[in-house]
């Protein structure tokens, strides 16, 4: 099937009635969590991943992947009205977006947020199109050690980009593992830290842990104290940007399109690292960078654009490898997983309804999301207004019915309670969650692939080395960790000498 044929099946997939409902749920949902400072998409699509369990594989990618681009809409919302980001992402459009509307162009700031986001969003579904097949096509020659090398890659570049202690990180990541291997060992048959549980022979369900790393323990952390949100007041009117508007920032978003889609392919990348690169870039190359901070028009361009360029390029390793480069994906990984369906370089033969109905969703509801961010901006502002009080305690009633529901089973809702409060631990200690789901997401390929290596070598570890993308893999691995244990002994020799 070629691009042209692919793409019309995919229009075909996605214009179906059901179809068509879950990618509109989806970017409105995820404009919904966007706007609303809190939950994030991570915890929302752990929120919903019992939801999808009576859904087409099709209808589930399509709901989650409109979660995650929409998400990357809604943030700009607060980070302009309320100068809080409604998403990790938005967090560099506090600077410039705020402050136009303090200074009475909330309306320019929020239209060329919109206008960013769709034209990076659409850059980055081009390239993900012509991206995908040549990376499929060389996957397709991978085998084990190659897998497991880029599994370890993978891994070390989420705790390279860490925010946090990196020592933290990498022991979220070694916890992650650990917790995958709960269960049935697929090669031997033997019980692995079940403690004669019947629920976890089956190992530890992605709902419940999920559920409860990103859900539960933000409501535990929202409510320790109510976050004051102030809402600038202030007339929002003219949301399509003026000539002058357009020519300072259309090389802003030529900028950040393609910042942002190769930063969303790169492990531990994605949109927040994509939007802060691209404020740097927009301020290094500005004529008047002492504008920025103060209200400069290209500082909200080119950051929403990257971000959102980004959610396409997420898509690239994970279509084409299986392998997510960041935990949102590992989420969607996750999802497909449970319906049965494995991404990788046969996704495209295999399963094409879902490869380009997922592109075909995307075009789409960029365009949906034209419509949800502009004219319905004064329906976001006023759920600005709902009080955590009472929005906590319905996500809170959500999980612990959303756990229940996937297997009828308590323990199941036990187990997400004990991580929801693991999890609060883990924030007030700045352990990260993401490195855990994703290590935990990714363990049974890391397990399975080295034991297939090593079978295929009659026990030699040299079979890692002696396979050219293997061993690029496996160094660049250890580059990054010689780099990172160099920076954090010099950090921590400099708080010594203070």
């Amino acid at each position: 099937m070629d691009i042209f044929s692919g793409f019309l099946s995919g229009f075909q997939t996605v214009l179906q009635p059901a179809n068509f409902l879950y990618c509109f749920l989806g970017v409105f949902i995820g404009t919904l969590v966007g706007v609303l400072p809190g939950i994030g998409p991570v915890g929302a699509m752990s929120i919903l991943l019992p939801t999808t369990f009576s859904l087409s594989p099709v209808s589930a990618i399509i709901m989650f992947a409109g979660i995650y681009y929409g998400a990357m809409y809604g943030g700009s919302t607060t980070s302009i009205l309320v100068n809080i980001p409604g998403e990790a992402a938005s967090v560099v459009t506090c600077l410039d977006g705020y402050q136009m509307a303090r200074q009475g162009r909330a309306g320019p700031a929020l239209g060329i947020a919109a206008f960013g986001s769709f034209i990076g969003g659409t850059f980055s579904l081009i390239g993900l199109m012509f991206l995908v097949f040549p990376l499929a096509r060389t996957a397709l020659k991978f085998g084990p050690p190659e897998y497991f090398s880029l599994v370890c890659m993978s891994m070390t570049v989420l705790v390279y980009l860490a925010k946090g202690s990196v020592v933290n990180a990498i022991i979220m990541v070694l916890v992650g593992i650990f917790l995958s291997t709960v269960g049935i060992d697929l090669f031997s048959g033997v019980q692995r830290f079940t403690f004669g549980s019947i629920t976890l022979s089956d190992g530890i369900g992605l709902v419940p842990l999920a559920m409860g790393l990103f859900g539960i323990s933000e409501v535990l952390t929202n409510m320790e104290g109510p976050l004051e949100r102030i809402l600038f007041k202030t007339k929002i009117r003219n949301l399509f940007p003026n000539r002058d508007d357009w020519k300072r920032s259309i090389g802003s978003i030529a900028r950040g399109s393609v910042i942002g889609f190769l930063l969303g392919i790169l492990p531990g990348g994605g949109a927040l690292i994509s939007s802060f690169i691209s404020y740097t870039v927009e301020k290094k190359v500005s004529k008047h960078p002492d504008e920025f901070g103060k209200g400069a028009i290209e500082g909200v361009a080119g950051p929403e654009t990257a971000n959102n360029a980004a959610t396409g390029g997420a898509f690239v390793p994970l279509l084409a490898m299986g392998i997510p480069p960041n935990v949102v994906m590992a989420i969607l990984l996750g999802a497909l997983m449970i319906h049965g369906i494995v991404p990788g370089p046969r996704l495209i033969t295999k399963h094409p309804e879902i490869f380009w109905g997922t592109i075909a969703s995307m075009y789409i509801g960029n365009v949906m999301l034209l419509f949800l961010n502009l004219p319905l901006i004064g329906l976001w502002v006023k759920l600005l207004k709902v009080p955590y009080q009472i929005l906590m305690p319905l996500i809170l009633l959500f999980c612990l019915i959303g756990s229940y529901s996937v297997n009828n089973s308590i323990v199941e809702v036990i187990i997400m309670i004990i991580f929801g409060f693991i999890g609060y631990i883990l924030r007030k200690f700045e352990y990260e969650e993401a490195p855990l789901l994703l290590a935990f997401i990714l363990g049974p390929m890391l397990e399975t692939n080295f034991r297939q290596s090593l079978i295929m070598s009659d026990g030699k570890l040299s079979i890692f080395l002696e396979r050219p993308i293997s061993a690029a893999a496996l160094i660049i691995s250890v580059l990054l960790l010689v780099s990172t244990s160099l920076s954090f002994y010099r950090k921590a020799k400099t708080k010594a000498t203070e």
